[in-house]
């Protein structure tokens, strides 16, 4: 099952808060990892893992509809590394 916005919302409902204010608190939260991602920033949420922004060179690629070959521009990606306690609570 995968989790989403709207869950994590009716968690946060849970835990006292009017319906209103869950969402703006998450959509705060979520805009503040935005603006900090696009400056280039890492997120790191202790005991939860770490957002990353890494720069991807240029590169040879290929159409897989077609099988021409292409060039991929150059591009930024977000990775995401998990803590070591999120991975041990899964693993266990």
């Amino acid at each position: 099952m995968t989790l989403t916005k709207s869950d994590i919302v009716t968690k946060v409902h849970e835990l006292g808060f009017t319906k209103k204010k869950s969402v703006d608190i998450i959509e705060s939260l979520l805009e503040i990892i935005k603006n900090t991602l696009e400056k280039n920033d890492d997120v790191l949420i202790s005991g939860f893992g770490k957002f990353c922004v890494k720069d991807k060179q240029q590169r040879r690629g290929r159409n897989p509809a077609t099988g021409d070959d292409l060039m991929l521009r150059e591009r930024k990606v977000i990775t995401f590394k998990c803590s070591g306690k999120l991975r041990n609570k899964i693993n266990d």
